[in-house]
């Protein structure tokens, strides 16, 4: 049902072809008309997830109608939002507002949306790939063409990272000024629409956060810790609070989207399905933590095998496999149940 309602009539996918076309409002506060990467990929995400989760229930109907929607729409949106560079947003006003389902217009964005201010257009958004974002720390792998992924993050880098704010105007919020460096909301190295949404000069951890991670993601380890730096190199006690990255209010939640980091950094995944942990295959001790248990796990490879050394200290895990990435897969016969104190050792051979 939750996914149904983005095919209603007048609605975000109301022709049913994978792809976003309608009136989406979002978190800058306005409703974009059109496709973007944005939402779009948000949506091939979700379409993702519910193939999974329609599989594990036995809707296999359902899972090949997700399935279907999603591998349109991805090979659309690479088709036809990716410039090169990173994904555009083709915007796509309504003949009549009367085309446009009530309950989506929220009444925050155009008055006339026939003819929409604030629009995303051509720009480079900094977490236009936040779809892709949460589909890697849900291991649910890539939504567009890898390559062009990992040029967009490299795009973003380009075109959004300012050093030093002395030269940006931005008539909006302040959340870097003077020598500080950041990620713009967004950046026109082409064409700007006449009124962009209103945030796209202002800079918010937790969008520059989304962008470092992906780096990360995409093995650009230098740009995508250099973000974070700038971030903590702003935040850093003095010139303003180490525990709150304020954003449109203090505390604000958005900031924890930095912890995928570790995610990113050390390829831990843990399926509560499977009941199945992942890692990706290098030496080091790691810290885990799957919602229920917490813990630790070191690696020490060899050529042919890799000691693990896996400790839980809060809660008890469930494990039936645990995998190295690219390297083996450990089963066991019987699921193990590690409880907090307690440790197991065993070897991930290729």
């Amino acid at each position: 049902k939750a996914l149904e309602f983005c095919w209603i009539k007048g609605g975000w996918d109301a022709d049913r072809d994978g792809v976003m076309e309608g009136c989406q409002h979002n978190t800058m506060d306005v409703e974009y008309y059109g496709p973007n990467p944005q939402m779009g990929v948000w949506y091939l995400g979700a379409l993702r997830a519910a193939e999974e989760m329609a599989r594990h229930l036995g809707e296999d109907e359902f899972a090949a109608t997700c399935r279907r929607l999603f591998e349109r729409g991805k090979k659309w949106i690479d088709a036809n939002l990716f410039n090169g560079e990173y994904y555009e947003h083709q915007v796509r006003p309504p003949k009549d507002k009367s085309d446009i389902a009530p309950s989506l217009l929220i009444g925050m964005g155009a008055k006339d949306p026939t003819s929409p201010d604030y629009q995303l257009g051509s720009g480079c958004l900094v977490d236009q790939l936040v779809g892709q974002y949460m589909a890697h720390v849900c291991g649910l792998g890539y939504l567009l063409e890898p390559a062009n992924v990992g040029k967009t993050m490299a795009g973003i880098m380009k075109y959004n990272l300012i050093e030093g704010m002395y030269r940006h105007f931005n008539c909006m919020r302040s959340f870097a000024m003077g020598d500080e460096s950041a990620l713009l909301m967004a950046s026109y190295p082409k064409d700007r629409p006449k009124n962009p949404f209103s945030y796209f000069t202002e800079v918010m951890t937790g969008f520059e956060y989304t962008a470092a991670v992906g780096m990360l993601y995409e093995d650009q380890i230098e740009d995508g810790l250099k973000c974070m730096q700038n971030i903590r190199d702003r935040y850093d006690g003095r010139k303003r609070s180490p525990f709150n990255e304020a954003e449109c209010g203090h505390h604000y939640a958005r900031a924890m989207a930095s912890w995928a980091a570790v995610l990113a950094m050390t390829g831990f995944n843990y399926s509560g399905v499977e009941k199945s942990m992942t890692f990706a295959a290098k030496d080091g001790t790691f810290f885990w933590s799957n919602g229920y248990a917490w813990g630790s796990c070191s690696l020490k490879r060899s050529r042919r095998a890799t000691r693990v050394e896996l400790s839980v200290m809060h809660g008890t895990l469930c494990l039936s496999g645990f995998t190295l990435r690219g390297f083996g897969r450990a089963s066991f016969e019987e699921p193990l149940r590690i409880k907090a104190g307690e440790k197991v050792k065993f070897r991930v051979r290729r």
